[in-house]
């Protein structure tokens, strides 16, 4: 029997059953997808890209430790901001600008992540400043240095909560821009050597500055650029001071084995990793600037970060760990006042002289480069039987407003 033999209102009837059950079922197979869709609309994905392996792995490990625990601590534990999910996609940059790069867009492209942070190279970083210009999203740099990412570089979607090249020059500029002094500076041939030494030398107002020694990252022997140092330095008068500065592999202190002291030849450098600082007990009273050092800073989120981090790894924090942690604190507090809208042009709004609480001390991005603002530390090494690495005890807080770091974009 067809509907055409029926009376005219059973068959009005029968059609309104009939496209209520294809209605209703339209209904069954769509709310579960459309449910599904939902949900994966509340995640805010975030990539963090940083050297897994490669030379600069140390840094990276740390950094991550870090990042998750700065968005454990600004979300109280929830991971979650205005009911929004945070979702990390890691990605290992391997240290090689390349691959940094194909990852990165990667991230923005196939795994449609919100916001990217990262790496830990300044070579990787440089390769990847690009990217986040061409798909119109962030790039939270953390920890990569050169100045040239916040500088000639840079593009409006390029933040950074690590320390520039300028701010660790002009914080140790602070221990050695002394009348009287010689310098001579031992850095690695990379954007983070290079900028480091330009922006030390732009710091160094007093002190006089004799040579500029470059050598690979690979390098293990430092002979030969040591004894080039050493014939610059030798024969000057007053204070002599080799100032080193050096990431990953390699250890350029191995040159106090050539007996600088015959010269009058003093070493200075920054602050590092503690495994690194394990060779500043050949330094007692080495004086100079660091980023962080767990046992420096006095405030509540550096208390939270040391004892969560003893507690879950029976250690201290680290260099990069408190670098990670910031910058996971700034992605959560970003998001508190976007209320968990991650359209890059709000975020921008947000960020844009927005200051936070870190493991450091108060932070704020800079309005005309976006790069953090925050303080250094004038340390002085103590040795310290207690711990394997030379101790670097507070001589004073080096305040950002007291420091004249340049702005160097072309905006």
């Amino acid at each position: 029997m067809t509907t055409d033999s029926l009376a005219p209102n059973v068959r009005r009837v029968v059609r309104r059953a009939a496209t209520g059950l294809v209605a209703g079922a339209v209904l069954a197979v769509s709310w579960p997808l459309a449910l599904a869709q939902a949900g994966a609309a509340r995640d805010i994905r975030i990539a963090h890209i940083h050297s897994k392996t490669g030379p600069l792995e140390a840094y990276g490990k740390q950094s991550a430790v870090g990042f998750q625990m700065g968005l454990q601590y600004a979300t109280g534990g929830t991971m979650a901001v205005n009911g929004r999910k945070l979702v990390v996609i890691e990605r290992d940059d391997q240290g090689k600008p390349d691959v940094g790069k194909s990852l990165l867009a990667a991230a923005y492209g196939d795994d449609k992540a919100d916001i990217a942070v990262g790496p830990t190279s300044s070579g990787v970083a440089l390769a990847m400043l690009p990217v986040a210009e061409e798909y119109k999203k962030i790039l939270l740099v953390e920890p990569a240095v050169a100045d040239s990412i916040t500088g000639d570089k840079w593009n409006r979607f390029i933040f950074r909560t690590g320390r520039n090249s300028s701010q660790d020059a002009i914080s140790n500029a602070v221990a050695l821009d002394k009348a009287g002094v010689t310098i001579a500076t031992l850095g690695q041939d990379t954007a983070f050597g290079r900028d480091g030494v330009k922006a030390f030398k732009e710091a160094v107002k007093t002190a006089k500055i004799v040579h500029e020694e470059y050598l690979p990252a690979a390098t293990t022997d430092f002979t030969a650029g040591a004894q080039r140092i050493i014939d610059k330095l030798k024969d000057q008068p007053g204070r002599k001071v080799i100032w080193i500065i050096w990431a990953g592999a390699g250890n350029p202190f191995k040159i106090a084995d050539l007996d600088l002291k015959r010269f009058g030849i003093e070493i200075a450098t920054g602050g590092n990793i503690l495994p690194a600082m394990s060779a500043y007990k050949q330094f007692p009273g080495m004086e100079g600037a660091t980023y962080y050092y767990f046992g420096i800073p006095k405030n509540p989120v550096n208390e939270w970060l040391v004892a969560n981090h003893y507690t879950q790894f029976k250690t201290p924090p680290d260099f990069f760990t408190a670098g990670g942690m910031s910058a996971g604190i700034a992605v959560v507090e970003a998001l508190k006042k976007t209320r968990g809208d991650t359209t890059t042009d709000k975020l921008i709004s947000a960020m844009e002289g927005m200051s936070f609480e870190t493991p450091k001390g108060r932070m704020t991005f800079r309005k005309e480069d976006h790069q953090a603002m925050q303080d250094m530390f004038h340390f002085r090494i103590k040795v310290d039987p207690a711990f394997a690495w030379g101790v670097p005890e507070l001589v004073r807080v080096i305040k950002a407003e007291d420091m004249n770091v340049p702005i160097r974009n072309q905006r």
